[in-house]
């Protein structure tokens, strides 16, 4: 199997313009496209990855490559003091806007969002945001009660409209500031059947209850009639990035399949439908340096790899292997794609990246089949 795919063009949707002057790092973007002709990119920026000036911020574009700055998402007095946050965001069936994050409580000034010794977060929240204006006004954040016995969440992705008035909103368990799990290494796919409101019930993508391995970043697409998710295996044991693994349901109301390796060595994948059977991933790969994109078919559960290509390697990849993963995970210098198919069927990426010690956003496009 061969489907084409090439790099047709790239550029900046936000990078420092004096970095002289000031430090602002932009990174984790999100991509929505508005209309046929009207982009939306949200991003977190701050002076470092968990500094406690660290925030959303919207940017838009009418052809995907020259983008407009429009500042924050939240207004001020939407933001509840000594916090910081980060929002993914994505477009629902109704046209809403809809953005689900993470709020931190920095009540100590010296200290990050991660604990360096318990690799857990701080006290923090999930909430949800949405606007019906495209985006210029947002309502005040709403918090999202989740139906697992876990006090701290990954949010990596962006919420699903999953049809028939269901969302899914994909979650990766992580500890509490002081170590503890209840629930374990896992991560999960919420599931609400009332517009967001309520979460009674989810949907386990990958289980490291046992083997311990956190599966971070995973993302999460409708694909074949039920889910398809990736994720970033890590062994905290070893210190360790292990091979890329997905799972798959073939309906909503279907527990996951148990993980299997997908042939490449991926963190923070993300993955696109090409429809039909096929698929566009696109990745920081571990054992060499860069993001790559490559094209892959899954049939009977099984995915089958085409062509991969390089699309940007600027830096090295993955973890260094230092024991201390917290520090690792502040130290790298791109990663978190996000993608959408454009009007005339090439794709259009972004991704964060530093060039030059500045970190900022890169948009791609993608001829893909």
């Amino acid at each position: 199997m061969k489907l084409f795919l090439r790099l047709a063009d790239s550029g900046w949707v936000y990078r420092n313009p004096k970095p002289y002057l000031r430090a602002i790092n932009a990174i984790h973007p999100s991509l929505s496209r508005l209309s046929d002709d009207s982009w939306l990119a949200t991003f977190d920026i701050g002076q470092g990855p968990e500094s406690l000036d660290y925030h959303t911020v919207l940017a838009r574009s009418l052809d995907g490559k020259h983008w407009e700055q429009h500042g924050p998402l939240l207004k001020a007095s939407q933001i509840e003091p000594s916090t910081t946050h980060s929002i993914r965001t994505s477009v629902l069936a109704d046209g809403r806007l809809v953005g689900v994050g993470g709020r931190y409580y920095r009540d100590d000034p010296e200290e990050g969002i991660v604990n360096r010794d318990s690799m857990g977060l701080c006290q923090m929240d999930l909430f949800w945001t949405e606007s019906s204006d495209q985006g210029r006004n947002w309502s005040d954040p709403r918090t999202i009660e989740a139906p697992v016995d876990c006090k701290a969440w990954e949010v990596s992705h962006c919420l699903l409209d999953l049809g028939n008035g269901v969302l899914g909103l994909p979650l990766g368990a992580w500890k509490s500031w002081n170590g503890d799990l209840p629930s374990g290494e896992q991560s999960v796919v919420l599931l609400s059947h009332d517009g967001g409101k309520t979460w009674p019930e989810c949907r386990r993508s990958f289980d490291g209850r046992k083997s311990g391995v956190i599966h971070w970043e995973q993302c999460v697409i409708p694909f074949g009639g039920g889910l398809l998710a990736v994720a970033w295996a890590y062994d905290p044991s070893h210190h360790l990035s292990l091979p890329s693994v997905y799972s798959m349901t073939s309906s909503l109301e279907e527990d996951f399949s148990s993980s299997q390796p997908n042939g490449f060595l991926a963190e923070t994948c993300e993955i696109l439908s090409l429809g039909d059977l096929d698929i566009l991933a696109v990745y920081r790969r571990s054992d060499q340096p860069g993001l790559w994109a490559e094209t892959g078919r899954i049939e009977d559960g099984i995915w089958t790899r085409a062509d991969a290509i390089p699309l940007w390697q600027g830096q090295a990849s993955g973890l260094s292997g230092r024991t201390n993963a917290a520090d690792a995970l502040s130290d790298l210098k791109f990663g978190s794609p996000s993608m959408r198919r454009m009007e005339d069927g090439s794709v259009l990426v972004l991704f964060w990246c530093q060039e030059d010690g500045v970190t900022g956003i890169r948009w791609l496009r993608l001829e893909a089949p």
